[in-house]
């Protein structure tokens, strides 16, 4: 695989003297592509595409800050002593757990405003975020973050030494931990869509569903890929908190479907 023996750089490209990072031009590339992917669903429930486009940029604004703040607090021992990074995001960190609550609480909130049902936005809403946490990940590949326990597996990825830890300074191929949760987050995109052609055929799925699901499998994926990932994060009781709050959300999610559903149940 080329991922085997390419050294990726974190620069694009340099215009005028301004950089521009892969890292940047990653996360525009999948706001892109996950806006346009909720506006063609947006199209399919007859909603006005204009308002969704005004939620999707404001969803999105959100959750970036969110999830920035959520890393900023992860790492507080270290952007106490260097104020000026917590602005440097084409550095990498940001953390979805933080992007997914806080650009949730948005959605639900303006989408209760504008009288939509909270739910069918945010399911029009998940397979849009993951499409673009898919391309968005590898932001993380150019900047040489996020990479996992060493391996002699042929996809492994060489990482520069600087970019390592003390105690893998001596290895030279990581788990391209990045590459397992682009590809996790595809097949989990393509499983939404088949959802929402279920829900378009035959109406057989209760909003929310979408939604839910989208929270369950990709809560699982993290926390597989966590349990190889290396870089520094809180531990809590020995466990890496990714893997935690991916649990909380695991359980969460699944105690809200059976209450719907129950509840649905109920009331047909």
């Amino acid at each position: 695989m080329f991922l085997h023996t390419w050294h990726p750089h974190p620069l694009a490209a340099t215009i005028a003297n301004i950089q521009l990072h892969w890292y940047g031009v990653l996360l525009a590339v999948a706001a892109l592509a996950g806006i346009g992917m909720m506006e063609w669903l947006g199209k399919k429930y007859r909603l006005d595409t204009n308002r969704l486009f005004d939620l999707a940029l404001i969803t999105l604004v959100v959750g970036f800050i969110g999830a920035r703040l959520y890393h900023v607090l992860n790492e507080l021992t270290y952007y106490q002593t260097h104020l000026s990074d917590i602005f440097k995001v084409w550095n990498g960190g940001l953390a979805l757990h933080g992007g997914i609550v806080a650009g949730g609480a948005a959605l639900f909130f303006f989408a209760r405003r504008w009288k939509w049902n909270p739910w069918l936005i945010a399911d029009i809403t998940v397979p849009a975020l993951a499409i673009g946490q898919a391309i968005g990940r590898w932001g993380n590949y150019f900047n040489q973050e996020l990479f996992g326990k060493p391996t002699s597996l042929p996809w492994g990825i060489p990482i520069d030494l600087m970019n390592r830890q003390s105690p893998f300074l001596t290895e030279q191929f990581f788990h391209p931990t990045f590459l397992y949760e682009s590809l996790g987050l595809l097949i989990i995109t393509v499983g939404l869509f088949l959802m929402h052609r279920r829900q378009w055929t035959t109406k057989g799925v209760k909003a929310g569903t979408i939604t839910l699901a989208y929270i369950i499998s990709y809560s699982a994926l993290r926390m597989a890929t966590e349990f190889l990932r290396i870089d520094r994060t809180p531990i809590i009781g020995g466990i890496r908190l990714p893997i935690l709050v991916s649990g909380l959300f695991i359980l969460a999610a699944i105690v809200i479907l059976v209450i719907r559903n129950r509840h649905h149940a109920k009331t047909v």
